[in-house]
């Protein structure tokens, strides 16, 4: 269950307008912190990644599942069953064995996956995906967004 600020900063980015990738990203932003401050641990960045979009999108964030060839079958049904519990007004249980699985398994795990230097490479290789007319975008955007906040 994603914290109360969390869920304020979402709500807030929504009322403003803003993407629902905005919006996610408050819940990646405290996945991460959960990893660093040891609540539990990744494998990698993208694992950390993958589970604040899973709570973006069971928390009612109009996230689409990713593109056929960005991930696996199996990681694009999981995504379209979260968002289908973020629109639902009753919120599917999860058994307490399963959820105590869970924890555990991910206690087990490393905590370099959230430090400064995996993020950056994790970036890195994410911006070297798009194509110059998308990061040309990207660009604009965020230009057009500085621009607007007296910047």
């Amino acid at each position: 269950m994603p914290e109360k600020e969390t869920l304020e900063r979402a709500h807030a980015d929504a009322r403003e307008g803003k993407a629902p990738s905005t919006q996610a990203g408050e819940f990646v932003r405290e996945e991460i912190h959960h990893v660093r401050e040891g609540k539990h641990g990744a494998r990698s960045t993208k694992q950390a990644v993958a589970i604040g979009l899973s709570k973006a999108r069971r928390a009612g964030v109009k996230l689409r599942p990713p593109r056929k060839r960005a991930a696996s079958k199996r990681t694009r049904r999981q995504a379209a069953r979260d968002a289908a519990t973020g629109r639902s007004h009753t919120k599917r249980a999860v058994s307490r064995t399963r959820s105590t699985a869970v924890k555990g398994a991910l206690k087990r795990e490393g905590h370099s996956a959230a430090s400064h230097s995996t993020l950056a490479r994790q970036a890195r290789s994410s911006a070297r995906r798009r194509t110059a007319s998308q990061r040309s975008a990207a660009a604009k955007r965020a230009a057009r967004t500085r621009a607007r906040h007296g910047r």
